[in-house]
């Protein structure tokens, strides 16, 4: 979503720097965006300009369900910088970063944003000993996710490819999808 630039911007670190315009203090970079990016660029434009029906959606509050109620006692959602919401963290000899989701569908959209999250944490926190892993509780099943120098390159594509999207002065034309029919913003492409 796009924030005005924070107050203390002048504190920088030569790792955020490092990073450039991809997490300039311009424009912040949600997983949620990274998500959209990869499923459909106009939902992406639309929930970046504030656009928000997913509250409204049905399918939307049954994944919040399944995240809530899944995992008994681990602590839920951690959000760093205003950017980057953990479903939850394993700690041990390495940081495990858990992403908790109903379904496969969007799978790769799911692994783009776990992997948003790692990139996030390594390159411009410094953390080196962290990985992903995707919770799917209803499938019980699990897909660990590494961040490597490839996809880091990839990240960095999609994040200006973001910036590019969120940018137009109108959301760019729906494609329709399988998945559109389920969309909470099916209703604003389509009817």
């Amino acid at each position: 979503m796009l924030f005005p630039k924070p107050m203390d911007a002048e504190t920088e670190t030569e790792t955020e720097t490092d990073i450039g315009a991809l997490l300039s203090n311009e424009m912040f970079v949600s997983g949620t965006q990274v998500n959209y990016y990869v499923i459909c660029k106009t939902k992406l434009w639309l929930f970046s300009h504030f656009v928000t029906m997913e509250q409204s959606s049905d399918l939307v509050s049954y994944g919040k369900l399944v995240h809530e109620t899944s995992y008994g006692g681990t602590k839920k959602e951690i959000v760093i910088d205003n950017r980057i919401a953990i479903d939850f963290i394993k700690k041990g000899d390495t940081l495990v970063l858990h992403e908790v989701k109903k379904g496969k569908r969007l799978d790769k959209a799911h692994r783009y944003q776990l992997l948003y999250y790692l990139f996030y944490l390594k390159e411009l926190k410094g953390l080196e000993d962290v990985v992903g892993e995707l919770d799917y509780p209803l499938l019980r099943k699990k897909e660990k996710v590494e961040l490597t120098d490839t996809l880091k390159e990839e990240i960095r594509a999609i994040l200006k490819g973001i910036q590019k999207v969120v940018a137009l002065p109108e959301p760019p034309p729906p494609s329709y999808l399988r998945i559109c029919r389920k969309c909470a913003y099916f209703e604003f492409c389509w009817v």
